[in-house]
């Protein structure tokens, strides 16, 4: 890494410190509001799963600006259950710029010709399939929004408001939203349940890698069930890679 990139990360990373340190305390959509208007506007995009969670982040956005990129990422092993609720969250909200992202068809067929790679190495199948076309939608942005918390799992416990990763800042609105908070903002708004949620699917990943969550464990510990496993490699923790299993 040159100098120039070494002083263009550690700047980055001020700029992080600051926005944690102005931001900090305050409501999720009024920080949404602020910097989809003014600290990044025009270079920023939410990224979504579509998943248990989702509506909260999706509805404050199609609130504030409808036609601000929102990022899913299908990876075409998704449960089918997911990909509907996509398509009614994104009728129902009204959210004008989605930009569905798959794997390359050539990287597919030359690591998981036969569909099965997660079984053999999950991590690989999450770099082909989940990390390399992430990277590649998110580069017209200087700013990704997420719905990690730090409640959801041991790995995420010391995340900050605004993060760095590479080049891009990260920010992580819902950071200290309990499961209770994402339950009351969902009803006091009208917004449906994940179809698998009702079943135990506390965190919904693609089929073959997602269990129901039993009893007791924290919401994400149906991802990657009986490995080592933990995160599927595209987020980056301030510039180190979350480690993702063995």
């Amino acid at each position: 890494m040159t100098t120039f990139e070494t002083n263009s990360r550690l700047e980055l990373r001020d700029r992080a410190t600051g926005l944690t340190q102005r931001y900090k305390g305050r409501d999720a959509e009024d920080i949404l509001g602020s910097i989809v208007g003014n600290e990044f506007a025009g270079r920023i995009g939410l990224v979504s799963s579509f998943g248990t969670d989702s509506a909260v982040l999706l509805h404050m956005i199609s609130r504030i600006d409808p036609f601000v990129p929102v990022i899913f990422l299908d990876t075409l092993k998704h449960f089918p259950e997911t990909l509907a609720y996509r398509d009614d969250l994104v009728a129902r909200l009204g959210l004008c710029n989605i930009q569905t992202i798959t794997p390359r068809p050539a990287s597919v067929q030359a690591d998981d010709p036969d569909g099965t790679l997660h079984q053999r190495n999950p991590d690989l199948c999450c770099h082909v399939r989940k990390t390399l076309p992430m990277l590649a939608a998110l580069r017209p942005l200087a700013c990704w929004i997420t719905g990690r918390k730090r409640g959801q799992a041991a790995t995420r416990s010391d995340m900050q408001l605004f993060e760095t990763q590479d080049r891009w800042i990260k920010v992580n609105p819902l950071i200290d939203w309990s499961a209770d908070d994402v339950a009351g903002y969902m009803q006091a708004h009208d917004l449906p349940e994940h179809p698998l949620k009702g079943q135990g699917f506390l965190s919904v990943g693609c089929a073959p890698c997602t269990r129901a969550v039993a009893p007791g464990e924290d919401a994400r510990a149906g991802r990657w069930a009986d490995s080592e496993k933990t995160e599927c490699g595209i987020h980056f923790e301030n510039g180190k890679m979350v480690r993702t299993g063995s």
